[in-house]
């Protein structure tokens, strides 16, 4: 088993202890400035220098629930051509789904473990998943992934097993959410709930603005 524990100081080690809820761990994502950087943080060095973007924040959160109990579940989110994808570190309580996440969104966070199944959890983040063209762009999402699998590369300590994570979860297999007539049917996004969802968000880590076309959300 990768060891998250073992590189740590004694404040550090308190921070992480802090940590022992889901949603203690959706608030200590939500109180870190979201990462512009073009490149991943293991979940060490989110813990040390207090910045993540969404896939920083996923593995984050999965070993943070890793250490709580739950197996290190993370899920992959995948929107039209026009926007970036998302991430979710997943848990189960009483057999059913919730969810913490970092993201520049304020509607792409954390779920509550109400969602009897995936389909139903990836439903409820659809329409705050929006670009900013207005369109709700949530098309599909992978299976869960164990990333117990990945122990071998240290990777809630290592940098570089970061990308090799990525790629997996880009190539896993992805299922969809809707048919050809929803999609020619989607509204597009009203302007109370675009504020909203925007609030507090980075531009510079918005897909669409200044010519960004990142990768996290």
């Amino acid at each position: 088993m990768d060891s998250f524990d073992s590189p740590l100081d004694g404040k550090e080690r308190r921070v992480l202890e802090s940590l022992a809820r889901p949603i203690d761990i959706q608030r200590f994502l939500d109180e870190l400035p979201y990462s512009t950087d073009p490149f991943y943080r293991c979940p060490l060095r989110v813990l040390r220098e207090r910045r993540a973007h969404c896939f920083d924040g996923c593995l984050f959160a999965a070993a943070a629930l890793r250490r709580i109990g739950y197996p290190p579940l993370i899920l992959d989110m995948f929107p039209t051509g026009e926007d970036d994808e998302h991430l979710l570190a997943l848990f189960k309580e009483d057999g059913c789904w919730g969810a913490v996440a970092k993201s520049n969104f304020v509607g792409l966070r954390f779920r509550e473990p109400i969602h009897r199944n995936l389909r139903e959890l990836m439903m409820s983040y659809f329409e705050q998943y929006f670009n900013v063209r207005r369109q709700k762009t949530l098309r599909s999402y992978t299976r869960p992934l164990n990333l117990a699998a990945f122990d071998r590369l240290n990777w809630t300590v290592s940098d570089e097993a970061m990308e090799q994570i990525a790629r997996h979860t880009e190539q896993a297999r992805r299922y969809p959410l809707l048919t050809p007539g929803m999609e020619a049917r989607i509204s597009p996004v009203d302007e109370r709930s675009y504020r909203a969802g925007l609030l507090g968000a980075e531009p510079s880590g918005l897909f669409g603005f200044f010519g960004n076309e990142g990768k996290n959300r």
